[in-house]
């Protein structure tokens, strides 16, 4: 159950991949409010393993996850007002999200996350694709965080050319960054 008061999300902007997406087999769009309800399946299904060794009614497990996608929604608004909150489109049906805040100095993956039907398939490794390809075409860096135990996307990102740096000790996430290899002649 979500609360009728949950933010919404900011106003439709263009982001920098929608320059070089092209024919790519799926299609993104800003996301809307009336998003939210499958938005918060998509967040259970990032945290189902973990979840699965948890001795909770489904109904408690349903609750706690609700909760815990609106702290997130809640946290991204407030530290990236500015940032594009996408839909990643498969066949005109989401599979996905994917935040990018290119505010900074260096454009931010806020969060990518694929529905299970989704995942391996090639999609998000497409989607950061575009993203490092709006990069190089702009000669910024793009940065990103992983949770420490999540292997595969760590893996992905390495084979993407994405290079931890250094983290805090005991931290959970490991800072990532990419560069692109030929900048731009201004």
């Amino acid at each position: 159950m979500l609360p009728a008061t949950l933010a919404p999300f900011p106003l439709e902007r263009r982001p920098a991949l929608a320059g070089v997406a092209g024919d790519t087999g799926w299609q993104w769009r800003p996301l809307r409010d009336n998003d939210l309800p499958w938005l918060v399946q998509l967040y259970a299904s990032t945290r189902e393993e973990e979840l699965r060794s948890v001795p909770w009614p489904d109904a408690a497990k349903g609750q706690f996850l609700s909760q815990q996608f609106v702290a997130q929604h809640q946290h991204y608004l407030a530290q990236h007002p500015r940032a594009h909150y996408l839909a990643i489109l498969r066949e005109d049906q989401p599979v996905g999200r994917f935040y990018v805040d290119e505010d900074g100095e260096e454009d931010l993956i806020v969060d990518i996350s694929l529905l299970p039907s989704s995942r391996g398939t090639g999609i998000g490794t497409a989607v950061i694709g575009c993203q490092q390809q709006a990069c190089a075409a702009q000669g910024r860096a793009l940065r990103l965080h992983v949770m420490q135990h999540n292997h595969a996307a760590f893996r992905l990102y390495q084979r993407m050319g994405f290079v931890a740096t250094a983290a805090e000790a005991g931290e959970l996430y490991v800072p990532m960054r990419w560069e692109p290899t030929h900048r731009p002649v201004s």
